[in-house]
């Protein structure tokens, strides 16, 4: 089996799992307990949150772990907008992009059909990016919060974040960034991009389910979501997972080095050539340059993407029709739409997306697979 769906989740990988290991036996301590198991607990979230917050160019205090991306940016672009709400009653608004994963685009709607909240729309142009001037013209002086992907999770298209951040700082606004594709694979300094929140999901990068974390900078105020033991600085009550902290802080440190980021981002241009030029029609979607290395995302006029997918597993080639989160639905995907594609053609796309381990005999297979598997369904009628 070639595995191309890293986006909706990767292995946990060897150093990862034995770094956790003291934490599923042994030393398995609440971290809250004061006596020697707890203390060992404590010590050992603690390190995991200061590695978190040296990748992240922020202090320890600032990281909050969470049981993954979904949560934390629940808890970002709720948490966030209804503590500036509370703190100044006129902040009713929220700024999202088209293209945001639903744990964002859900959370928004949630604010507007129990809390008051309008939300705003920023548009994207074909190939998914966001204008920063286009984001300009949204904002208004009852923003709350702006919350925009640093990558998106279906196409691969990375945001001009650090512009747009700036953008929503001139106007006085928080500024959220999903991070949970570009995790690994792209720059994290929050103090480069100037982002006062973002969102990490530990199973993207080769540390269990379950795990993630959100970042705040400190003077940003937020409402927790989950009330209890005030744990987690109060920003997130209950018991930490201890191990998933540990796991996640090895994954995020040992992550990808620039040299495999070349190589993937290679391997992933070849791939796209000979796909682009080996299947007649196919289209590339998202950026054609402003992308992941690890993302490439096609779709195939005249195909059903389900049966594409479904001859390419027969073939043993693995990967998706876009989010694992809408997986089984018969609706056209809201990126691709928000890209510009009609309906029927969304409807055919194929992503194949890559984990650093791709090899180029991989992908050579794969791209053979993928004339095969387009040419039999549509020679069926799609």
């Amino acid at each position: 089996m070639i595995f191309l769906d890293a986006a909706a989740t990767t292995p946990v990988r060897r150093e990862v799992l034995e770094a956790m290991w003291p934490y599923l036996t042994g030393d398995f301590g609440n971290p809250s307990s004061h006596h020697t198991l707890g203390d060992t607990a404590a010590t050992a979230l603690a390190s995991a949150r200061d590695s978190v917050a040296a990748v992240l160019g922020c202090r320890p205090g600032e990281v909050t772990f969470t049981s993954g991306g979904t949560e934390a940016d629940n808890l970002a672009v709720k948490g966030i907008a209804l503590a500036r709400q509370a703190a100044r009653p006129q902040l009713n608004r929220v700024v999202i992009s088209a293209v945001e994963h639903p744990a964002v685009e859900e959370s928004a709607r949630y604010l507007e059909r129990f809390h008051g909240f309008a939300v705003d729309v920023v548009p994207v142009d074909g190939t998914g990016l966001v204008a920063p001037e286009s984001l300009r013209a949204i904002l208004r002086p009852e923003t709350a919060l702006v919350s925009i992907m640093y990558a998106n999770n279906e196409v691969g298209t990375v945001q001009p974040v650090a512009e747009l951040a700036a953008e929503a700082r001139h106007a006085g606004v928080p500024f959220h960034t999903d991070a949970v594709q570009a995790a690994g694979w792209l720059p994290l300094d929050t103090g480069t991009l100037g982002v006062d929140a973002m969102s990490i999901s530990g199973h993207k990068l080769g540390a269990p389910k379950g795990c993630g974390v959100l970042f705040v900078r400190g003077r940003t105020r937020i409402e927790p979501l989950i009330h209890g033991g005030g744990q987690e600085r109060g920003r997130r009550s209950g018991t930490e997972n201890v191990a998933g902290a540990v796991g996640l802080a090895t994954a995020l440190t040992q992550a990808r080095q620039e040299e495999q980021r070349r190589r993937v981002a290679a391997l992933r241009d070849a791939f796209i050539n000979a796909v682009l030029t080996g299947v007649p029609g196919a289209v590339l979607t998202g950026h054609p340059t402003r992308r992941l290395p690890s993302v490439a995302s096609f779709c195939f006029p005249g195909t059903s993407g389900e049966s594409v997918l479904l001859e390419l597993e027969r073939e043993g080639v693995v990967c998706s029709s876009g989010s694992a989160c809408a997986a089984g639905s018969d609706a056209p995907s809201p990126v691709l739409t928000a890209l510009g594609y009609e309906a029927e053609v969304a409807q055919t796309a194929v992503r194949f997306s890559f984990d650093a381990a791709v090899t180029e005999e991989d992908l050579n297979t794969a791209a053979g697979a993928v004339r095969h598997a387009v040419e039999s369904v549509r020679a069926l009628g799609g």
